[in-house]
């Protein structure tokens, strides 16, 4: 961003403004076209320009778009009864984001932990997460170069390694002021690192038996994106609050916190609130969002399409030096290496691909629900050959 720039140097962004996009496919300001594999960081569920999200935020924008939580607003109500049968949970909080999503999570623990007459609540968290950059969620985030600068956090926070069942035990047997465990069902900032099945069943037993609330973060993994309305599912079980934004209303601003049994009646009226939260035009785009998933058999396809995703480019790169695997599930995965490849985003760019990195070595996937297998082979066919050549460069510049 150059100098005179009246915005904040908050981002390092990449020197390409887009102008619209169609389905799968953005359109720069010059009319180059690119493949999205990103979807706004998991955001555009239904890719661009979907022509139900349209046509319903036009008709939605021409009759109210804000009226307040001081009144009763419908459509909160139609969302949030889908969420809770989509989620087998009971009762839902609108919010504007993730972080949001996150916050109201935390302070449920907090005054979960209050209530049982526990003084200074403590919730266990993971290495590498990240829920946010307010001071709560960045102090519950595993990430030191994020929270620099940003001392003192906030206390309260236990953390320990991801997929350790006997670390979680040893914290029910060591802190008897934990209230919570809180991680993310696949780390999407860390890398693409999965809550293993087993440990999530076990960590939803021993939360059952500490009388510790379980609450998984899905705002990046959930809606869908791993072929299951939220990640989780897959260990069958279910967590006791559960943070949801992203690709809820497929790039319209929402947060959700979905919540079961003592959690869900933990916040009475002042506790907790917002202003623009759960306002009709992010209502109706959450609607419209999930009636199209159904309609459109996206779980299915983020299965299926991941799925030939992860094969072909764990078969493609096999035996390159420098690649270390493919992670994650549906469409949300990550092609580790084993250097920082950051340089990769402005190489795939220049191929009309748009991707990112994550955790410096973690080529980032997370595109569209509606990518297709035609899709999909164009991203191996331009991707595996920048991912072929950078390694071999930088092998070679070694040598």
């Amino acid at each position: 961003m150059a100098a005179t720039s009246p915005l904040m140097n908050t981002y390092a962004r990449q020197p390409v403004a887009f102008s619209h996009g169609d389905g799968a496919w953005l359109i720069d300001t010059e009319g180059r076209r690119y493949l999205d594999c990103l979807a706004g960081i998991a955001v555009n569920t239904l890719g661009h320009n979907h022509p139900k999200l349209v046509a319903a935020l036009r008709e939605q924008i021409g009759s109210i778009i804000h009226s307040s939580n001081l009144f009763e607003i419908p459509l909160q109500t139609e969302l949030g009864a889908r969420l809770v049968e989509l989620s087998g949970m009971t009762n839902v909080f609108f919010c504007n984001s993730g972080l949001e999503a996150n916050e109201a999570a935390l302070k449920i623990a907090r005054k979960y932990g209050h209530e049982r007459g526990i003084a200074v609540p403590e919730v266990v968290v993971f290495d590498n997460a990240f829920h946010g950059r307010s001071i709560a969620t960045l102090s519950a985030t595993g990430n030191a170069k994020v929270q620099k600068g940003f001392v003192p956090l906030v206390e309260g926070f236990v953390r320990i390694p991801l997929n350790d069942i006997d670390a979680l035990r040893r914290i029910a047997g060591e802190r008897p002021d934990v209230v919570a465990v809180f991680l993310e069902a696949i780390q999407g900032e860390g890398g693409i690192q999965q809550a293993r099945l087993e440990f999530l069943r076990e960590a939803r037993k021993l939360c059952d038996e500490r009388g510790w609330l379980l609450m998984i973060d899905e705002v990046q993994c959930g809606t869908g994106r791993t072929g299951k309305w939220f990640a989780h599912q897959w260990a069958g079980i279910r967590p006791d609050v559960m943070p949801l934004a992203k690709g809820v209303a497929s790039g319209v601003p929402i947060g959700a916190v979905v919540a079961h049994g003592a959690a869900a009646g933990v916040f009475g009226p002042g506790n907790h609130g917002t202003t623009f939260g759960g306002n009709p035009l992010a209502m109706r785009a959450g609607l419209v969002t999930i009636a199209t998933m159904e309609e459109e058999g996206l779980l299915d396809n983020a299965a299926q399409v991941g799925g030939w995703l992860k094969e072909a480019f764990a078969r493609e790169l096999a035996g390159v030096p420098g690649f270390v695997e493919v992670r994650g599930q549906g469409l949300m995965l990550g092609i580790v290496l084993d250097r920082p490849c950051g340089d990769l985003v402005k190489s795939a760019l220049d191929a009309g691909l748009v991707v990112n990195v994550t955790a410096d070595s973690v080529i980032r996937l997370l595109p569209p629900l509606i990518f297709t297998m035609e899709h999909a082979q164009i991203l191996v066919e331009r991707l595996v050959p920048l991912v072929r050549d950078f390694l071999g460069g930088a092998q070679a510049r070694a040598g």
